[in-house]
């Protein structure tokens, strides 16, 4: 009985941080997103830099400001996951959805309007660039769908607990 009382506390917390959760899930997958793309694309591979409308010097100085947003949006989404673990309300699933939304949604900026509207950058410099557009934006767009599905569900599940947990007190 007081282990199902602490399941249920547990429950009551996360759907109180809902919202917490989400975005703190969405800053780190948006940070993940950009730590992967600059250390693999920029650093490792050479590809391209973030601004390649300029110099190469300029280039390197716009993949320094990337690099530094995406580890505060990393360490800003770190920081709320740790007040959720204080609260006893992180929840891994509404967590891991706004993770691949995060991801997702700044994948598909990148591959649309940066690459193709905005012509910042292209993902690879090359004479058929369509594979790699296709690529990026497909797995972006799996990863938005994927975090709706567990966003929408763990909605569900919340006001399901929500309403246990009201009937049983």
């Amino acid at each position: 009985m007081a282990s199902e009382m602490n399941h249920n506390q547990d429950f009551s917390a996360r759907f109180d941080y809902l919202s917490r959760n989400l975005w703190s899930g969405i800053l780190f997958g948006l940070g993940l997103v950009a730590f992967f793309d600059e250390a693999v694309f920029h650093q490792l591979l050479h590809w391209h830099h973030f601004y390649d409308k300029s110099t190469t010097e300029i280039g390197l100085v716009s993949d320094g400001l990337f690099h530094a947003f995406s580890w505060f949006a990393t360490i800003g989404g770190l920081f709320l996951v740790a007040d959720l673990n204080r609260r006893n309300a992180f929840w891994f699933k509404r967590w891991w959805g706004g993770m691949m939304l995060g991801g997702g949604i700044f994948q598909l900026y990148d591959g649309t309007i940066q690459h193709k509207i905005m012509r910042i950058h292209q993902i690879r410099y090359v004479e058929n660039v369509l594979i790699y557009d296709l690529v990026w934006n497909i797995v972006a767009a799996l990863m938005v769908l994927t975090a709706m599905s567990l966003i929408f569900r763990t909605g569900r599940e919340s006001k399901r607990g929500n309403g246990k947990i009201a009937n049983e007190q």
